[in-house]
């Protein structure tokens, strides 16, 4: 079985590649962030006749998430249970569903901002909030994972140079801790492997041409409960998508399981 995550920055924008991709990867089970649309304008009839079904939390500018699967979708949750507003909202940054033998949640966890800015706080009050959605789920006997844009770098060695990131939301012990928090409800972080390079890199700024230069940084990420790691049997980051006019700015991260 095949599971993926990928930031697409804009699924009508994208619709052509993903498909294509979809297609070539012979992915399951694929969670979705930053589609930018809302519910209504969401392509599910396009990814239906490929093959997929569609659960789908979006309200346009630029959030939303969703699960596509051909291996069935059932008991979705939309949204985060207890997660906290921004401007007075709850923003479309997560999802989950019970697909084939696994439950998965697809989430896109706030940027941040600066340091100072009141986004860094929500991001950590948003953190927090998942770790406590997500418990009960990790717990259970069926593999589950959260998988998704976590808008965190784990280490020093997940950010292209650190010194340039000194300072800036990403990278701060509290964004970290957050992460370490989520692995203490019996979650294992699952980590891919590099197609190219010696580092597993997932985003790559458009700017100052860092995608050919390599200078990038891995925030999409994937933690998994012990049934559901015990069956990873290899993960990697699919950088060829990454490539070429109307890519993303992320690229896929692919897990492979014996399921």
């Amino acid at each position: 079985m095949r599971i993926a995550t990928y930031n697409v920055n804009s699924i009508t924008a994208r619709l052509p590649r993903l498909l294509a991709w979809l297609e070539s990867s012979g992915t399951d089970v694929l969670c979705i962030q930053e589609t930018k649309c809302t519910a209504e304008q969401f392509p599910a009839e396009a990814l239906r006749e490929a093959g997929y079904e569609s659960a789908v939390n979006a309200t346009g500018r630029w959030n939303g998430v969703a699960l596509l699967s051909r291996v069935g979708l059932a008991d979705v949750v939309t949204g985060l249970p207890g997660g906290p507003e921004y401007d007075g909202v709850q923003e479309p940054r997560a999802i989950s569903a019970t697909c084939g033998p696994l439950r998965l949640w697809s989430v896109y966890v706030p940027n941040g901002r600066e340091v100072e800015h009141e986004h860094y706080a929500y991001k950590l009050r948003w953190l927090e909030a998942l770790r406590k959605a997500v418990a009960a789920d990790a717990a259970e006997s069926l593999p589950f994972a959260v998988l998704g844009d976590f808008n965190v770098a784990p280490t020093d060695e997940d950010v292209w140079d650190p010194a340039l990131f000194a300072g800036a939301t990403h990278v701060t012990p509290a964004e970290r801790a957050a992460l370490t928090a989520l692995e203490a409800e019996g979650l294992s972080e699952v980590h891919p492997r590099p197609l190219k390079y010696d580092r597993a890199y997932t985003f790559w700024d458009y700017r100052e041409l860092r995608f050919p230069k390599n200078k990038g940084m891995r925030i999409d990420l994937t933690f998994g409960n012990a049934p559901f790691t015990a069956a990873v049997k290899d993960s990697y980051v699919d950088r060829e998508e990454r490539k070429g006019k109307g890519a993303s700015d992320h690229a896929p991260v692919v897990v492979d399981l014996d399921l």
